[in-house]
This record gives structure tokens, sequence and C-alpha cells, in this order.
């Protein structure tokens, strides 16, 4: 989030605003004097531990409830074991390998393995990395691409300055990020507005000598569609054998990765695939920590150049380091240690056909409202998405706002180009949603559209009229 600066002489000396009010209330054994706070700079007293906290606790309290944001795909519950050991560990900074070996060398260890096997690729030399979240993992993913390309073109003798990277109008916006912060040209396919996810045909019109990825995703932001990733690889295979571009695929699995492993296993999708040469999954999603752990694994150590890997030794012991950020925490990866050991393949696959069946029951409860058509009925991934099956006099974007008075977050916006006509609202499922939950949900939408067929209010500038938009759908 990005704040911007507060000029503190426009409010001036003697303002209300350029103070936060302090309840005395809350002093009651303290011998503070001091009844105002500054806002934008720091305090010139100190203040008792406990009347921080409440003042910070009260100030939170405005936030949404983690429990009832169904925009998010963030993991919100953890068992209470699961919360010990976190914070048990929430000190150790995971860049410290002399200090903390058992973390890194060990656990860090074994959950790369992990996740190397579980996207199929057993026996193989691959190497991977937590990271703080899938964002980081895509743009250290596509690095290594961008890398790779260069160095064959530059040993074939051939010019590497033009790289341009394809992905689908589906693709979070850390890719655009990749494209812009790392100077590679974005060459975005337009959606399917059949399948509303990436359209083969027109990858294949897009790529050249110059590509140095494909983007394929295994759950999208927008709809939770699973992008053709089989028909790609063989597009790709082609153009290999025809033209000799050896063009990697990197799957954006953030959402889908600690899925299908699970309840759709015989889905080709990973490291079976030949050009499927990397894979990001966020752990703090289905991988069912808190926020703030993703997982970067590249098919074979090839394919991860050492260009791009530090060797430090300013810790007391040489290490190897590939990430944007290096001091980061341990405790999310003890966390998802923690998951992997407590459920095991069993656990996670009881955990997300659950998932998926309390998924597939809330669209069934939206689509008996007789007012939405289901785009996304959660059979494959547990996300819901949907849009008005007619015309009525209110948008969907105030159908959200109208649910917010429940305490329900679930977002509206429009989709992607060759889609940005259609406004959708989208739920995700997560663990700790039941079907009664899911019933109080329907129950309150359809109570919501009655409010607003009834207030006769048209909003007049719907908003996918307009070709830009700007809606929070992460």
């Amino acid at each position: 989030m990005l704040s911007r600066k507060v000029n503190l002489d426009e409010l001036g000396e003697e303002s209300e605003d350029k103070f936060s009010a302090f309840n005395p209330r809350y002093a009651l054994k303290s011998k503070a004097k001091v009844n105002r706070i500054p806002k934008y700079e720091f305090p010139l007293t100190e203040m008792e531990p406990r009347i921080a906290y409440q003042r910070i606790h009260d100030e939170l309290s405005l936030d949404g409830n983690p429990f009832l944001n169904l925009a998010s795909f963030v993991h919100t519950w953890m068992e209470p074991e699961a919360d010990k050991l976190m914070m048990e560990n929430i000190s150790k900074n995971i860049i410290d390998v002399f200090e903390y070996p058992q973390t890194d060398k060990v656990i860090h260890s074994k959950l790369v393995n992990m996740m190397g096997r579980l996207f199929n690729r057993h026996g193989s030399d691959f190497v991977g990395t937590a990271t703080v979240g899938s964002s980081e993992a895509i743009m250290l993913g596509l690095l290594a691409h961008k890398w790779t390309w260069r160095q064959s073109r530059q040993k074939a003798g051939k010019p590497a300055d033009k790289p341009n990277i394809v992905f689908g109008e589906d693709a979070h916006v850390c890719w655009d990020k990749f494209a812009r912060y790392f100077d590679v040209v974005p060459r975005k396919v337009p959606l399917n507005r059949k399948t509303l996810a990436i359209d083969v045909n027109k990858v294949g019109d897009s790529i050249d000598e110059n590509t140095i990825c494909v983007g394929g995703i295994v759950g999208t932001t927008f709809t939770g569609a699973i992008d053709p990733i089989e028909k790609i690889n063989k597009l790709l295979i082609d153009i290999k054998e025809e033209k000799g571009w050896d063009i990697p695929i990197h799957i954006d699995a953030a959402s889908g990765g600690f899925i299908l492993p699970f309840t759709k296993p015989k889905f080709k999708w990973d490291f079976r695939l030949e050009q499927v040469k990397s894979i990001n999954v966020s752990g703090h999603k289905y991988g069912m920590t808190y926020a703030g752990l993703g997982w970067l694994i590249f098919k074979d150590k090839k394919d991860l150049p050492e260009d791009l890997i530090f060797r430090v030794n300013y810790l007391g012991e040489e290490e190897e380091t590939y990430t944007l950020n290096f001091s980061r925490g341990s405790s999310t990866v003890v966390a998802q240690y923690y998951n992997i050991l407590r459920f095991g393949m069993p656990g996670y696959t009881r955990i997300m056909e659950n998932v998926l069946k309390v998924a597939q029951n809330l669209a069934g409860m939206l689509k008996a409202l007789g007012r939405f058509e289901i785009i996304n009925d959660g059979n494959t991934l547990p996300i819901i998405a949907f849009k008005q099956a007619k015309p009525a006099n209110y948008s969907l974007r105030q159908l959200s706002h109208k649910i917010r008075e429940k305490g329900w977050i679930v977002p509206a916006y429009c989709l992607p180009n060759d889609a940005s006509d259609i406004e959708i609202m989208r739920v995700v499922v997560r663990e700790n949603f039941t079907n009664d939950m899911a019933q109080f949900l329907a129950n309150d939408i359809d109570s919501a559209c009655k409010i607003l067929d009834e207030s006769g209010v048209i909003e007049k500038d719907r908003p996918c009229k307009a070709k830009k938009h700007m809606y929070n759908i992460c």
C-alpha cells in the first residue's frame, strides 16, 4: 500500500485534525497528562503498553472481519498448535542460516523437496525457494527465464535487447509489474469470452524468437478459470520442432497449486508437461498458512542461471540466496511444515474436497435465486463467479456495498479486455467457510437484491461501460 505525505503546515497549529483524541478512561492508573496524540508525527511522550494496545485495537476494529472477507484468497485461520509454533519462531530471520540452520537447511529444504514432488518432478535435480508470496515467486521465476533467453541469444551471436513475455489479460498485476520493472515487453493475450481464459490461438500469434516465457494461470484472480496449459504446451513443442525456439512455460498456480494435486491428480498442468519449467504457489492461500508465504520451484537446477544466485559470507557461514528481499520471517515456513506434517496427503485431500463441495453448494444456492448466471460453479477450484442473469436497476457493485452492511466482503468488478463489458461478483471459499455460512450469504444476497429492487434507484454510471476500471480484487 502506497501512502502519501500529509502536509502538516496545512493543518494549522491548533487544528483538531492534527491530533487524535486520547480517551482518559484508558489511562486509569496512568500519570500521563497527555490527552492528544499527533497523527502524523512521533508522540513527544510515552504511554503505557495497555493504553497503546487498546488504542490500536479499537482503531483496527473498523477493518472488515477476515472471516467474512470472501474477496481474499489468503487463509485466515490455523490451529492453536500452528499459532504457537509461529509465535515461537516469529523472531527468527530465515536468511540467518548459520544462526538458524534447522529452519533453513532442514525444514526449508524438506519443503522445497515436497513441493517439487507434489508437482510431479520425481527423481530430478529440481531447486526452489520460499518467498514472501506468489508475486515475488513469479518475478524470480520470470527473471530466470529472461536470463536463460539472453544467454542463449548471446551464445548464438544474436541481439538480446528486445525480450518480450506472453501472458493473458487474466494474469495477476504482478505479471505487468515484472514487465515494467525488469524492462520486458508484455504481450497480453485477450480472454476467450466463452472460457474467460487465455486464447491458445492468440498465444501462437504473439510469440517470436524474443519471447522469454509464456505464462499459464491455474486459477485466475478474476474468475478462478484455468488456462489451457496442455494446449499451450503442445503449441510450444510444435514451434520448438519447427523453428527451434525453446520457449518455457511458467505456471502461476498461486490459487490452484495446493488443490489440484489432491482433488484432480490426473490433470496435467505441472512438470509432467515438457515446456513447464517453473511453478509458483501460495502457501498462504490453499496451503493454509497465514499471509506471507509463497513457493517457487524450478523443474531443473539448469533452469535457474548461476548468475542470479548470490553467495554471501557475512552472517557466519557462506550461503546462497535467490530472493528479491534479503530478510524475512521464519514463522510462515514453520507453519507450512506443520500443516504438511499434520494433514499429509489424506488430510489435504479431505479438506480440499470439502471446500469444493461447499463452493458447489453455494453456486447452487445462488443459481436457485433466479437472479444470477453462474460463470464458475466451483467444480475445479473453490471460486464462485457470477453475473446478473437479466437487467436490473442496480449494478453488482451496489449489491456488493449493500451486503457489506451485513459484514460480507464480496468484490464486484469488470473483467479484462475482450470481456470488459461484463461485471461479475466473486466469492472465494476457504477452509473455514461452511455450508451454513453459505446459506446465510445466499439469504443476505437475496434480501439485498429485494431491497435494491424496491428502491427504484438506477445507477447512472455503469462501471463496466468505461474502458479503464480499478477494483481491489486480490
